[in-house]
């Protein structure tokens, strides 16, 4: 029977687990790139045992090749998209979070808009794009709008779980020593929320990169999205396939660029992870 013990483990110092993560960023990114390796193998064979043609799905040395045939082309929509997941993923998250604290400070204010946000959320939010379009024309406004709503309700709920997950304890512990509400909220709370606050922006730059590129596909003349569209109807399939290759590379770029941002702005957390980690001995 598989038995396991829970013992006290002194964690590490801090420059011991800064030099430990300075190894295991190599290791994990030599891994991924490794499963990125057979993934590419796999489908170069599928296709050569397939026989499938390659304006259907062309081989993965096809597709790089387009991209680097058309790197100035793919590199100047890829600034497009930036630039709309870019805006429209701040306008979201700073508007999302500065909700979140509202509604989490003042029941007044949650009782108002607690319905709306709610109706908000369900709306598709691919439904809003051609509205959008309607009233904004084809330039970047309507998809960078498109996109702050997509990344505004991830972070706003996220933000009020964190909040609301906040000890009690730390509450009265800063009234006894004459804190104010305010300073309990912006102090410890917020800081407490912080593990929340990134787990939402994860997933709303995740999902601002799809915002950006649903934009682009109702109504646009430039990104990488209509790239993919332009692509599509000329059947320029290893055109379509690099387009998607740099969408994948971008989306992968800003969210390590949060995964870094909070490695930085969370030490406690990690800390925390790393001590339960160690602080279990498994039998087998």
């Amino acid at each position: 029977m598989t038995s396991l013990q829970i013992s006290p483990v002194k964690s590490r110092p801090e420059g011991a687990q800064r030099l430990a993560w300075l190894y295991e960023v190599p290791a994990r990114f030599a891994l991924g790139a490794g499963t990125f390796l057979i993934a590419f193998l796999l489908w170069d064979v599928s296709i050569r045992v397939f026989d499938v043609p390659e304006f259907v799905v062309p081989k993965p040395g096809v597709a790089i090749e387009s991209l680097f045939e058309n790197w100035k082309l793919i590199l100047h929509y890829a600034w497009i998209t930036s630039i709309e997941i870019v805006l429209g993923f701040l306008a979201g998250g700073i508007g999302g979070g500065l909700l979140a604290i509202a509604v989490h400070r003042y029941p007044l204010v949650d009782a108002a808009l607690n319905p709306l946000i709610v109706f908000f959320q369900i709306i598709p939010k691919i439904a809003l794009a051609p509205i959008f379009l309607l009233w904004f024309g084809f330039g970047l406004a309507p998809k960078i709008l498109l996109v702050a709503i997509i990344a505004f309700f991830p972070v706003t709920l996220n933000t009020v779980a964190g909040l609301v997950a906040t000890n009690p304890d730390l509450g009265h512990l800063v009234q006894s020593v004459g804190g104010t509400r305010n300073q309990y909220l912006w102090r410890v709370q917020l800081l407490n929320a912080l593990p929340n606050i990134f787990a939402g922006l994860k997933i709303a730059m995740t999902f601002s990169v799809i915002g950006a590129v649903v934009g682009e596909f109702t109504g646009g003349s430039e990104g990488l999205g209509y790239l993919i569209l332009f692509s599509s109807s000329q059947v320029k399939t290893p055109l379509l396939f690099a387009a998607l290759f740099a969408i994948a590379v971008l989306g992968l770029l800003m969210y390590y660029a949060i995964v870094l941002l909070e490695y930085w702005m969370v030490p406690w957390e990690r800390r925390a992870q790393n001590h339960q980690t160690q602080s279990i001995q498994w039998q087998r």
